[in-house]
């Protein structure tokens, strides 16, 4: 269950006093209670598996929209703490689809539904991402489809 793996992973970051990671870890363990009281369920209960894959997906999203503020803001400090945090995010999630095996996976979903002009695209990109759930990066998606129109 991702929840015990991330609860020893605290562990092992407080007995290697690594504290980018802890911090990381608790904001994890923090935002699976936040996510069980907004969902009207006990802070003692558990996620399932695809849930807490849901809300850590959420985190790195976070992550990742604050690096390019960050960037674009000239703090290249606080873009590099980010990065970090992201990267020990996306040790939980599962590994994401390349843009080839996107692109794959966008004409074979094309092909099937006949979609044809950019009018239809909207319904296509919906499609995939039904499909492609967790395994790819939603704005991957929108680029490939949008490149083949």
């Amino acid at each position: 269950m991702l929840q015990e793996k991330i609860a020893n992973a605290i562990k092992d970051a407080m007995r290697a006093r690594d504290p980018l990671r802890l911090n990381a870890l608790r904001s994890i363990k923090t935002a699976f209670t936040n996510e069980l009281v907004a969902q009207k369920r006990t802070p003692q209960d558990s996620l399932s598996d695809e849930e807490a894959i849901g809300v850590i997906a959420r985190l790195a999203k976070q992550r990742k929209d604050s690096i390019d503020q960050f960037t674009q803001g000239g703090r290249p400090d606080l873009a590099e703490k980010e990065a970090q945090e992201l990267t020990i995010l996306e040790e939980f999630l599962p590994r994401q689809m390349s843009r080839d095996e996107i692109l794959a996976a966008v004409t074979a979903k094309q092909a099937e539904m006949g979609v044809t002009d950019k009018a239809k695209a909207g319904m296509l990109i919906g499609a995939l991402m039904k499909d492609l759930k967790g395994k790819a990066d939603g704005k991957v998606v929108k680029e490939v489809v949008e490149s083949l129109f």
